[in-house]
């Protein structure tokens, strides 16, 4: 029980630092909806002494997650004031170039939803061919191969098919590295 509301506690406090720094809403958001539809199925489940505790608790619990879910799909992320340059205002080839540096495609689907000229972009299918091409082996792509009406592979939706069924590459951005001199491992 104690640990349980320690949880929670902590679970708040979390959500209430993403709705003050705006930052990592979507990992909070995801971690929220895969906690309450395990709850959903523990709840529907009482009758087989699932939870400890009293279900009146755990549906409390329930709605409390409910309500930072909401919270955190009402969050109005600030534009900067700042009037200097952005990123629509690069040569679309730069915008490719950059876009192909992100290596998750919900962040390319996001990044389409900021204002048209972004959105046309990231519907670009090399791009999405080298997003398929960066986290999964060519068998992978060969076995879920996606083909439009005009006869064109579908990079985009093949993406999100092959997500789902394969796990993507690990990227690190800091290697480890060893000193011989001290024998210590550490990041670089």
């Amino acid at each position: 029980g104690v640990a349980q509301k320690n949880y929670m506690n902590i679970l708040e406090r979390v959500v209430q630092k993403v709705l003050d720094d705006q930052q990592n809403v979507r990992p909070i958001k995801e971690l929220l909806q895969t906690l309450y539809v395990s709850l959903c199925g523990l709840v529907q489940d009482m009758g087989k002494s699932v939870l400890v505790g009293n279900i009146n608790t755990w549906v409390r619990r329930m709605e409390n997650i409910m309500q930072w879910q909401q919270q955190l799909d009402n969050i109005q992320i600030n534009r900067p004031t700042s009037t200097g340059m952005s990123l629509t205002d690069l040569p679309a080839s730069l915008q490719l170039n950059i876009m192909e540096r992100l290596s998750d495609g919900r962040d390319l689907v996001s990044l389409g939803q900021v204002c048209p000229e972004l959105g046309a972009l990231t519907e670009d299918r090399l791009l999405w061919k080298r997003l398929c091409q960066y986290h999964f082996t060519d068998r992978q792509i060969r076995k879920r191969l996606m083909v439009s009406d005009k006869g064109h592979l579908e990079w985009k939706k093949m993406y999100f098919k092959l997500s789902r069924c394969y796990p993507h590459r690990e990227q690190y951005s800091d290697t480890l590295h060893f000193c011989t001199h001290c024998h210590i491992l550490f990041w670089k």
